[in-house]
């Protein structure tokens, strides 16, 4: 990747350089995975939330085998105590949620509570309002920040707020991600608008590949409730899942259907 711009006018360069290099359509397709549980990330944000769900949402993850669970910060402590002899579920905490107007330095102090307390990924939502009146610089070092607070093996996940967004703007949000050297690119809260849909993810995903970030990874989340919708966000290149359905799809799956819905739903 190029060097990191220093004013909002060579972000502004970058990102149309970048956005000239971004297909109109998917030129390409993913292979469809059969470790579809191993893509979500087990979801409970709607509140109120009594402690006890926290240890259901735990010992389903468990049973599941689903990529993390994803909490509120002030549940992390008890969600990481749960999961600790299963590290290969991740404790997923919201960082800057679900506006990501707060200061950065809000943000950082709750990202490094949240590591402190057992939190092996963060969710964080960009300042997305700032994206949009073209505050590059200011978007970027608020992700920098953050990224810098929590240095991996902490998994970084930026959320756009896409349904806010125009394609221009995503890929704009995209490519600050991506030289902020963050793990995954995020769709949405599912607190503001719309949730997640295929164009979407497609974007994000070719628009990642024009950054010449092969690394970073694509979070579809936000009113994916069924076998189906999880199907056409892994399809177009979504490599997690945030939902709060996943039992329920990971009831309904049948392998030989995943392959068939895969090779048949197109992207509109």
């Amino acid at each position: 990747m190029s060097s990191i711009p220093s004013t909002d006018a060579e972000w502004a360069a970058l990102i149309s350089n970048v956005r000239e290099r971004v297909p109109d359509r998917c030129l390409s397709q993913p292979t469809i995975p059969l470790q579809v549980p191993r893509m979500i990330d087990h979801t409970l944000l709607k509140k109120p939330i009594e402690p006890d769900q926290i240890d259901t949402l735990c010992q389903e993850a468990i049973e599941h085998e689903f990529a993390s669970v994803c909490i509120w910060p002030e549940y992390v402590s008890r969600a990481a105590a749960i999961l600790h002899n299963t590290p290969k579920i991740g404790v997923a905490c919201v960082v800057g949620f679900p506006e990501g107007t707060g200061d950065t330095a809000e943000k950082v102090k709750e990202a490094q509570e949240a590591v402190f307390q057992g939190a092996t990924e963060l969710d964080m939502v960009i300042n997305w309002p700032k994206l949009k009146m073209g505050e590059y610089t200011s978007v970027y070092d608020d992700i920098l920040a953050v990224r810098n607070a929590a240095p991996s093996p902490t998994i970084i996940k930026c959320i756009l707020e896409a349904s806010q967004l125009s394609k221009d703007e995503v890929i704009a949000g995209t490519t600050i991600c991506c030289m902020a050297q963050v793990d995954f690119v995020k769709t949405s809260t599912g607190f503001n608008g719309p949730g997640a849909n295929v164009n979407q993810v497609n974007v994000m995903r070719l628009t990642a590949k024009a950054c010449g970030n092969n690394d970073i990874q694509i979070k579809a989340s936000g009113g994916i409730r069924t076998v189906h919708d999880c199907m056409r966000m892994i399809k177009v290149g979504a490599t997690r899942i945030g939902t709060s359905a996943g039992v329920q799809i990971v009831r309904d799956l049948d392998e030989g259907e995943i392959l068939e819905q895969g090779a048949s739903h197109s992207v509109t």
